[in-house]
């Protein structure tokens, strides 16, 4: 018994070891650094840090453009990640018809933009939203619409990297849910059709409800993504016009390695990880106060 925890100790070594090095350590020096007003004159002469106790959160909390980018990451998320998640849920039912042909070429098509590169995928989509040259204004103009400043209209460039984000991203959610279809009995709906009920009745009273566990690992999985906005805006827009596509990721990287603030850099990365506790705190007790009331 004594050389099986022996062995197993032995294996699990590398792997916390490695955790711990690349994991725990930078955790725990970022929490440190941020009661300091670590910046990159420290860099070089540690000497010159200065230990400044809550300064940096109490900076973060009266931050208007903090504010600005959490308002902006929420819009995001809300109005993303729900379009993300339906959009992927749709083409899957589309997919998951019996009588369509070349499936494996619409799954490929679709699921194309997830595993391109993000940088390749801006160069194309700023060209469709260029104010003058752009595809999309062009099809506007033909229709008798004004052209629209994509990314330089703070009302409009939000949308756009929605809009972006969305084409790039509903391809996984996509395959999940076609996994999750595929796992359904398919003498449910011949039940179903049994009772009468038609093609729209089958997928409200019995895909949607087969589904509850593939859309809320989707959900998760999506949100977790959406919250970590930053890509989008850092290639798109650097966070303009107008602050109005900045991110906290984005104000976070701007601050720690554009104006090398690593202390209040590391600040506003724990105050991110406490918001997103506190959300995950009250959706777990949500879902045990929904479970008790079912048991």
């Amino acid at each position: 018994m004594r050389a099986s925890r022996q062995s197993i100790l032995l294996f699990l070594t590398p792997a916390l070891g490695g955790m711990l090095l690349f994991v725990f350590m930078p955790i725990a020096a970022a929490l440190l650094i941020s009661f300091t007003d670590f910046d990159i004159y420290s860099l070089g002469y540690f000497e010159r840090t200065r230990v400044i106790g809550l300064d940096n959160y109490v900076r973060v909390f009266n931050d208007p453009v903090f504010w600005t980018a959490v308002l902006n990451t929420l819009y995001f998320v809300g109005v993303g990640a729900p379009l993300t998640i339906v959009v992927g849920l749709f083409a899957a039912l589309a997919l998951n018809v019996p009588a369509l042909r070349f499936k494996r070429l619409f799954r490929m098509a679709f699921f194309l933009p997830v595993v391109t590169t993000l940088i390749a995928v801006a160069v194309v989509w700023r060209y469709l939203y260029h104010p003058r040259y752009g595809l999309i204004n062009y099809a506007l103009i033909s229709l008798g619409i004004e052209p629209v400043d994509w990314l330089g209209d703070p009302q409009w460039a939000m949308p756009a990297l929605i809009l972006l984000a969305i084409w790039k991203n509903f391809g996984y959610s996509m395959l999940i849910f076609m996994a999750g279809l595929q796992a359904i009995p398919p003498s449910l709906y011949e039940a179903a059709r049994i009772d009468g009920a038609g093609w729209w009745q089958q997928q409200w009273y019995v895909t949607i409800p087969q589904l509850a566990p593939t859309t809320l690992f989707v959900t998760v999985i999506t949100l977790i993504g959406y919250f970590q906005f930053f890509a989008e805006p850092y290639v798109m827009t650097q966070g303009g016009p107008l602050n109005s596509t900045l991110s906290v990721v984005l104000y976070l990287y701007q601050q720690g390695f554009r104006w090398w603030q690593m202390g209040y850099a590391s600040a506003i990365a724990f105050v991110l990880f406490m918001m997103f506790a506190a959300i995950s705190i009250v959706q777990m007790l949500i879902r045990q106060r929904q479970y008790g009331q079912l048991i």
